[in-house]
């Protein structure tokens, strides 16, 4: 009976791998040394690699350091893995220590065991080849320079990292799989920046109480409300656009700690080129790959910005819930789609779930970029060797920040809609007239018109109307939606109240 197993070996000895796993013995030693999340890396990141080795292969080759049969070999792996096939091969776990090596070495063994099958040669084989399999940690350049690399079996390191190390290659591989993403959040946020937009004008005319402290304020329109939201909104697709330029650059050919030691000097200088033909990103190179290879700022300053999108939307969505609240006994000023029962004991009841989801998603990014923070800190002299972690928080976070864009705009905001009625009985019903009424009145007139309103139980418009002797709409003006839209008064705003205040001794 065939095996269902092949035997792999490393410095450390021998281990068997199952027979159709494209992986190899370093990953699976990664495998059972960091059981710890149970995440994988993320299709973007996959992608994102896959890109990078690409762009390798494609410079070794026209360099000569690899036969074309073995570059040829070589680039359809890594275009394989870049377009979606062998994803359930990258095992390893998303934490683990080595500043990313496993997960280079998951990527060498997958892209040269796929290689060699596509070559005619059984995975495996290339473990066995070559005298020098071992890696050190957090660098495994492995190169072979000088001469050309391809014939006999392939190799991980010898072929598929070739003038490599894990420190280049990971975090051009995470700022690869950062751009892509940040460009896939653009559009949702652009999209409800639209809608909070239309909104606002939807809602130009409809008059609301605002809130102040959760204590009744002066009144605005519930287009104002949605403005404002659309206002930060734009903010933060401003910031999106603009992160994309704090990332572009990648420190692809500075090997293991920036110097571009073991490869050579065309290989340095044209590697980047490649990769951003490859991926369409506006990707340099970085002028000081020391730098760019230990620090990791650039990725915190990224993940400030997401914050900051997340802060808008976890306030946006506490102001959904506020204004939503009740309905029949909270504020009720707001309409939100009912998505699912609220209730295993109280029939009826319907939660507001999608902004209760939002907030956790942009609390979990907020977390996530105090952690980069303390990510980028604890690097030490030149190389940082938590990345992985690093990676995962920021993969995280912009997955989360597009899913909860997009969910919050489709299942809530679009379908969002003002009470009016319910508005205007607030106003009606609140204090808010009598701020209107200081500068025609006075303060001390105004305090006592409302002190009326509520020893009568009378509305303060009303008690404004019996105290100044006016009709109620001319009272009703100061509070109409087109004075909520004058910036500040002018001397007619309160023309009909000058004649009054002279009989009356107030003051305009």
């Amino acid at each position: 009976m065939p095996s269902h197993t092949r035997t792999e070996q490393d410095q450390f000895g021998s281990l068997e791998i199952p027979a159709d796993a494209l992986y190899g013995i370093h990953t699976a030693r990664a495998v059972a040394n960091f059981p710890l999340s149970g995440y994988r890396l993320p299709a973007v990141f996959i992608r994102a690699y896959a890109q990078v080795k690409l762009a390798c292969v494609r410079t070794n080759a026209s360099l000569g350091y690899l036969s074309l049969p073995m570059a040829q070999a070589l680039e359809t792996a890594c275009k394989e893995l870049a377009d979606g096939s062998h994803h359930d091969q990258i095992v390893v776990d998303a934490f683990q220590g080595g500043a990313g090596t496993s997960t280079n070495m998951n990527f060498n063994e997958v892209i040269a065991n796929r290689a060699a099958m596509l070559m005619g040669q059984a995975a495996g084989s290339g473990s066995e080849s070559g005298s020098d399999t071992s890696i050190g940690a957090g660098s495994g350049s492995g190169s072979d320079s000088g001469s050309v690399s391809g014939s006999g079996a392939v190799h991980p390191l010898h072929h598929v990292n070739l003038h490599q190390s894990t420190n280049d290659t990971y975090p051009t591989a995470l700022k690869v799989a950062v751009l892509h993403e940040l460009k896939a959040l653009e559009q949702p946020v652009a999209d409800l920046q639209e809608t909070l937009q239309r909104k606002e004008q939807a809602h130009r005319n409809v008059l609301r109480l605002g809130r102040t402290e959760m204590q009744d304020a002066v009144p605005l329109t519930a287009g104002m409300t949605f403005g404002a939201w659309a206002e930060a909104v734009a903010r933060d697709r401003w910031r999106i656009f603009k992160c994309r330029e704090r990332i572009r650059q990648v420190n692809l050919g500075g090997t293991a700690v920036g110097t571009g030691l073991g490869a050579p000097r065309d290989y340095v200088l044209r590697v980047t080129d490649e990769l951003r033909r490859i991926t369409g990103l506006k990707l340099s190179r970085a002028e000081n790959l020391v730098d760019a290879t230990q620090n990791l700022d650039d990725f915190v300053e990224v993940s400030g910005l997401l914050k900051a999108c997340a802060v808008n939307l976890l306030k946006i969505c506490s102001d959904i819930r506020l204004l939503s609240s009740g309905p029949a006994a909270g504020l009720g000023e707001l309409r939100i789609p009912a998505m699912q029962t609220g209730s295993t004991v109280m029939p009826g009841k319907v939660n507001p779930v999608i902004p209760e989801a939002v907030s956790q998603a942009a609390l979990r990014i907020m977390s996530n970029d105090a952690l980069a923070g303390q990510v980028a800190a604890l690097g030490n002299l030149e190389l940082n060797q938590f990345m992985p972690l690093m990676a995962h928080s920021m993969l995280e976070s912009l997955h989360l920040l597009k899913q909860a864009v997009i969910l919050l705009h489709t299942r809530c905001i679009t379908q969002a809609e003002p009470d009016a009625g319910r508005c205007l009985g607030h106003v009606e019903s609140g204090g808010a007239l009598a701020a209107v009424l200081v500068p025609a009145v006075g303060y001390a007139r105004a305090e006592a018109i409302a002190q009326a309103a509520r020893n009568k139980g009378i509305s303060l418009a009303q008690a404004a109307a019996e105290d100044l002797n006016m009709p109620p709409e001319v009272i009703a003006t100061l509070l109409s939606p087109e004075r909520m839209h004058q910036l500040g008064y002018t001397e007619e705003t309160y023309a009909a109240f000058r004649k009054d205040n002279d009989t009356k001794g107030g003051k305009a």
